[in-house]
Order: C-alpha cells, then structure tokens, then sequence
C-alpha cells in the first residue's frame, strides 16, 4: 500500500494466496485500528513532549457505501447508504513568524483515530423518550476520545492547543481541554449565554462578539472552494472575554458542565468582493486575547486546521479508501488505518517540501535508494529539498515554471507513484543475473 497506495488488494497481492492471507490478516476482531496504528502513534507522543508549542487537529469525516451490498458491522448513513465516521487527530508543530497566516508546518502525525459505526435506537423505544438519551452513549463523544488518551500524566501538561471546526463546540470537550491544562481554540457553532462574576445573565455570545470593535487588520490568502475562486480577503479582528453559562444537564454530568471562562475571537471580512458572502468565524479560545498580536495567532492557529482536510482528501481521494470493497466494518476499518499512515506520510513530503526548501536533499523524506532514483530519472544534480520537490512533481505532471509555485500533494502523490514503480524496478533489475 505504501509503494501504490491507490490500488487494491488484488492488484497489490502477488497471488491468490497473498489476498486470501490480506483478508485474513485484516479480519479478526484483534486487528483494531488502535491496534495497527499503536507503534506510529507512540512516535507522536514521544514527539509531543519535546518542547515547543504542538497544535493538535481535529476532523471528522464520513465513509459511504450503497445499500446495495449489506456490509457487517457499517451504519446508517444517508438514505440509500451504509457506511462510518473516522475522527481524526493530526499533531503538528506550530511556529508562527507574526506575518504569514499559512505557515508550513512540520507534521508529527496521527495522535489518534476513531472509528464510529452509527448504532439504531431500541426498537421498543418512543421517539420522544428524551430522558433515555441523555445517558446513552452520542456521536459527539468521538472528540473526547482523544483527550482520554492525553489524560496520562506525563501527557496532560504539555503545550497543546486543540484545533477543530463547529463541531467540537461541545462544553464538556472544551472544559476538559482546560483540566489537562491545554489549550484549545474551537469554531463557534452555538450562540451561548453568558453571565457575570454573580451569574446574572449579560446575553448571547455571539452578540456579544458582534458588537466589539477592531483591533487591526490582516490579508488573508482563501483557497479556491466550489463555486468560489481562490482570492486574498482583508480580515478584521476583535476579542471579548466571557463567562458562559453551564448547560442544564443531568446530575451526574453538572461537573463537566459548570462555567467556563473563555475568549471569543471573532474573525471577519468587513468588505467581501461584490456576489460574495464574507467570511467569518468566530473562535472560542481558552486564553485571555486583547493584544492585535494575541488575535491574529489565534486566528493563524484556526487557519492551520486546512491541514487535516487536506489530510482526509489525501486518504479518500489520492489513496482511494473509499473505494473499498472490502465486505466487514472490520476489514474496512483495518484498512482505513493502514491507509491512514501513509496518508499522513504523503502529506508531511509536500509540507517538507515548504518548511525549508534550501535545506540539503537528503533530509527530504525520501530515502537513498529513492533519491538515488529520481536524481537518475531527473538527469540533474539535486542539491535542495527545493529541487528534489519539483523533480517529484515534474514526475506528476508539474510544469516546473516559475508562475506554477511548489506542486500540491495531488502531483506529488502522481510523482511518487512513478517513482515507486521505477524504484521497483531497480530492485528487480539487481536480482536479475545479467544486471549483477
């Protein structure tokens, strides 16, 4: 899978015997994604406690397959679909220069991974029982899991800041953020109430943020989205500190749910281009902001998070997992996590490629033979992590011209494809009595 990622299991196996042995290797009950992923994901914990500041982020996406084909263990999806959600958490070092918004980033890799078959209520339950559901076990508690495994005490006092979108504003996911002492800076989805220092109530949240005034200004570089051209917005920022209200909850989960102190960091583009809505975010943080400075790397910090959408486009896409046809939750599931490495791997080589690109090639993240390779195929001397980059992608049908920029991980992805079958190649060709 490392060497082709895009291909299946019957193209990869050399023999009949070889995909009778994949599936049996990836089916039993003891080959969990926790299980597989366990040494790489060890590597990231020891990466976190070194020091510096890491962001951790967030994402979830979904898998579907029709119903056509009944798979064990798989969920429902959208009508018509069966299928699971895998959350996702990237660790990346972060270093910020006080200027550029999208900094590269050094990626650490997968700190975890969830895999979330949705489960149908009772069959003898009212669909207005509401009290039953309050103490069954909900979708939203897959962005706790990782922040269980940080609970360890050599892990819950590190300089982490947890990154997601909307769907992590969770009050009990960001108060438990704050007991393992880490950072956390979240898209608002909800507008909360808030209180004073005597409870009394002072509105809504996102009221509140709407009427606080700039503290600055900064450009901002938006890739192209369907139906939007990729263009630089002019963003203003503002901050407000607030006490939000604790949610009415059961008992048994008041602690996770009591007020919480907080920033609201609202981002905004006061003037968009004439036909198009202006962006906008407004970012809970768990750090006093009042400084433009403080405000503009929270709002850095959020803009970094394209990073683990990058990462799920590089795993369904470039590596094709969801075109699976594998035919149990836990092959699939296997696979996924398989896969998952790698895609992190192809994505950490197109950010290696940008942290610093006159850095000697052979820190590039590829290793000798490889190297040896491309420089071959290439018929330059490739000095810089820079070169070796634009080799690779000129492999993946990158023009190399000064306007096109360092290829994306689309091209890359091609490049190393070709350059995995040629490195294929020549480890044949030496085995080979009339190459010796």
């Amino acid at each position: 899978m490392a060497t082709h990622p895009d291909r299946s299991i019957l193209q990869l196996a050399a023999s009949p015997y070889a995909v009778k042995a994949s599936y049996t290797f990836l089916d039993p009950p003891e080959t969990t994604p926790q299980i597989i992923q366990a040494p790489h994901r060890a590597l990231v914990q020891t990466e976190l406690t070194r020091p510096g500041t890491h962001l951790i982020l967030h994402d979830a996406t979904e898998f579907n397959w029709p119903d056509a084909v009944p798979r064990a263990g798989l969920g429902a999806m959208h009508k018509g679909y069966q299928g699971f959600l895998v959350h996702s958490s990237l660790a990346v070092k972060w270093s910020w220069n006080h200027q550029t918004p999208r900094e590269p980033l050094t990626i650490l890799g997968l700190m975890h991974q969830t895999f979330h078959a949705r489960v149908p209520k009772p069959v003898d339950e009212p669909n207005d029982a509401s009290y039953p559901r309050k103490f069954r076990a909900k979708e939203s508690d897959v962005w706790l899991d990782c922040l269980k495994v940080l609970e360890d005490k050599e892990l819950a006092g590190l300089d982490v800041i947890h990154v997601a979108d909307r769907g992590a504003d969770i009050h009990s996911y960001m108060k438990k953020c704050q007991d393992l002492n880490h950072g956390f800076v979240i898209r608002a989805a909800q507008d909360r109430n808030v209180i004073d220092l005597h409870e009394m109530p002072m509105g809504k949240s996102i009221s509140l943020a709407r009427q606080q005034s700039s503290l600055g200004q900064f450009d901002l570089y938006l890739r192209a989205r369907p139906r939007q051209k990729a263009r630089t917005a002019v963003l203003s920022v503002s901050t407000v500190r607030m006490t939000l209200k604790p949610q009415k909850v059961p008992k048994e989960q008041r602690e996770a749910h009591r007020a919480m102190d907080c920033t609201l960091v609202r981002v905004w583009e006061a003037h968009p281009p004439a036909g198009l809505e202006g962006l906008e975010w407004l970012l809970l943080c768990d750090r006093e902001v009042t400084r433009f400075e403080q405000a503009l790397e929270c709002a850095c910090i959020y803009a970094a998070r394209w990073l683990i959408e990058e990462f799920h486009k590089c795993l369904k896409t470039g590596l094709k997992a969801a075109e699976l046809q594998l035919e149990t939750a836990n092959r699939l599931f296997a696979a996924i996590a398989v896969k998952s490495i790698i895609a992190v791997r192809l994505l950490a080589l197109k950010e290696n490629f940008r942290i610093d690109p006159q850095r000697s090639a052979a820190s590039c993240g590829l290793d000798p033979l490889e190297l040896e390779v491309l420089v071959a195929v290439s018929g330059k001397t490739l000095k810089t992590v820079r070169e070796v980059g634009l080799a690779l992608g000129r492999l993946g049908g990158h023009m190399n011209r000064k306007a096109d920029g360092m290829p994306g991980w689309m091209t890359l992805w091609r490049g190393m494809d070709r350059l995995q079958s040629l490195v294929e190649g020549v480890r044949l060709a030496r085995l080979l009595p009339s190459f010796g």
